[in-house]
Protein backbone atom coordinates (compact mmCIF):
# COMPACT_ATOMS: atom_id res chain seq x y z
CA UNK A 1 0.00 0.00 0.00
CA UNK A 2 1.04 3.58 -0.62
CA UNK A 3 0.03 6.45 1.62
CA UNK A 4 0.15 10.21 1.22
CA UNK A 5 -0.68 12.82 3.85
CA UNK A 6 -1.20 16.25 2.32
CA UNK A 7 -0.28 17.90 5.61
CA UNK A 8 3.28 16.66 5.11
CA UNK A 9 3.49 19.09 2.19
CA UNK A 10 0.83 21.73 2.91
CA UNK A 11 0.72 22.71 6.58
CA UNK A 12 -2.66 22.37 8.23
CA UNK A 13 -4.22 20.03 5.68
CA UNK A 14 -5.59 16.84 7.22
CA UNK A 15 -6.37 14.98 3.97
CA UNK A 16 -4.78 11.56 3.53
CA UNK A 17 -5.10 8.77 1.01
CA UNK A 18 -3.95 5.17 1.07
CA UNK A 19 -4.24 2.84 -1.91
CA UNK A 20 -2.31 -0.03 -3.44
CA UNK A 21 -1.44 1.63 -6.73
CA UNK A 22 0.71 4.75 -7.17
CA UNK A 23 -1.13 5.76 -10.35
CA UNK A 24 -4.43 5.76 -8.48
CA UNK A 25 -2.83 7.62 -5.57
CA UNK A 26 -1.45 10.33 -7.86
CA UNK A 27 -4.89 10.76 -9.43
CA UNK A 28 -6.44 11.16 -5.99
CA UNK A 29 -3.76 13.68 -5.00
CA UNK A 30 -4.29 15.71 -8.18
CA UNK A 31 -8.05 15.79 -7.57
CA UNK A 32 -7.57 16.82 -3.93
CA UNK A 33 -5.08 19.63 -4.55
CA UNK A 34 -7.25 21.04 -7.33
CA UNK A 35 -10.38 21.11 -5.19
CA UNK A 36 -8.91 21.96 -1.79
CA UNK A 37 -5.91 24.09 -2.67
CA UNK A 38 -6.65 25.49 -6.16
CA UNK A 39 -3.56 23.85 -7.67
CA UNK A 40 -4.64 22.73 -11.12
CA UNK A 41 -1.22 22.21 -12.67
CA UNK A 42 1.24 19.84 -11.04
CA UNK A 43 4.65 20.74 -12.37
CA UNK A 44 7.84 18.70 -11.98
CA UNK A 45 8.81 20.52 -8.78
CA UNK A 46 5.49 19.79 -7.06
CA UNK A 47 5.54 16.22 -8.35
CA UNK A 48 9.01 15.67 -6.86
CA UNK A 49 7.89 16.97 -3.45
CA UNK A 50 4.78 14.79 -3.50
CA UNK A 51 6.78 11.69 -4.43
CA UNK A 52 9.23 12.37 -1.58
CA UNK A 53 6.31 12.17 0.86
CA UNK A 54 4.63 9.00 -0.41
CA UNK A 55 5.10 6.27 2.17
CA UNK A 56 4.98 2.52 1.77
CA UNK A 57 2.72 0.95 4.39
CA UNK A 58 1.85 -2.65 5.04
Amino acid sequence: MKRFACGDVIAGCSWTAQVGDETELMSMIADHVAKAHGITTIDDEILAVVREHIQLVS
